[in-house]
């Protein structure tokens, strides 16, 4: 599947793009499952918004409790002045997570299909389990920013091990909030750390003061259906979307089952829901 000029260009950037990586078919029961996942969320539940301008703060009890289930996260300008959704429902939502791929039949299909575990095979990867999943909207003139950041800082293990699988489930573009990243950037030191506090709440560690730098970032304007791998330490963002389409995507992350994975890391799997890789 992969080329060995594929496999070093994700070496030397940090990312591959692989077009054509899922069917109009598969996009369209996944899209569908989200859909119904949405239909059936009752916002009474929580009015939880998804933001990375200050996650730490915007990090509740829904969200860590997350880990372990599936959840909606509202946009961040979904609500207007009278705390009422400017948008119906299924226009406000940012984003699902984190555990579809594995409490959900229909994701756990998407997520394990044979071309995605012979991927990672080729990409070397090295004893994966499936840990994080999102289902991300991107909703039309409401999608919020992503901020730069890497994985390994929200999905820490000792050695860092955390590769990102994102699937463009709709055309990305500049318009709609496309991905960019920092080619070679995976090479930097990374930053920051995001894990639980001992008040109950979450907090960044900084362990380098320098932002990114962001010479040659590039914008990752992909088809629907286009498969984006991320190394963990590649630092990557999205922009806001302020244009009339939306911009689905899913995004799934692995881990070196044998590594070292803290206690204080946001995501702590229950012993009855163990993670599981691509059999």
């Amino acid at each position: 599947m992969l080329t060995t000029e594929q496999r070093d260009r994700f070496q030397r950037d940090g990312y591959i793009v692989i077009p054509n990586f899922k069917s109009a078919d598969e996009i369209a029961r996944l899209r569908a499952r989200a859909g119904d996942i949405v239909d059936s969320f009752d916002p009474a539940e929580s009015r939880a918004i998804f933001t990375t301008r200050d996650q730490a703060k915007a990090s509740d009890a829904w969200f860590l409790g997350s880990d372990n289930t599936i959840r909606c996260f509202f946009e961040e300008e979904a609500f207007g002045p009278d705390g009422r959704l400017k948008q119906p429902k299924a226009l406000s939502i940012n984003k699902i997570g984190h555990a579809m791929h594995d409490l959900d039949p229909v994701f756990s299909s998407f997520s394990r299909s044979a071309d995605l575990a012979e991927l990672a095979g080729q990409l070397s990867l090295r004893n994966p389990v499936l840990l994080q999943s999102m289902y991300i909207f991107k909703q039309p003139h409401i999608g919020g920013e992503v901020t730069l950041h890497c994985d390994h800082t929200f999905l820490w293990t000792d050695p860092g091990s955390v590769v990102g699988f994102w699937f463009a489930l709709e055309d990305a573009t500049l318009e709609n909030g496309c991905l960019w990243a920092v080619p070679g950037g995976h090479h930097q030191p990374v930053r920051q750390r995001f894990r639980r506090a001992p008040d109950g709440g979450t907090t960044f560690d900084a362990l380098v003061d320098t932002p990114y730098p962001l010479d040659g970032e590039a914008p990752l304007e992909v088809s629907k259906g286009t498969l984006i791998v991320l190394h963990g330490t590649l630092p990557h963002r999205s922009g806001p979307n302020h244009s009339d389409h939306s911009r689905h995507a899913y995004s799934l992350h692995t881990i070196d089952a044998s590594a070292a994975y803290p206690s204080d890391n946001w995501l702590q799997r229950s012993p009855s829901l163990p993670l599981r890789g691509f059999e």
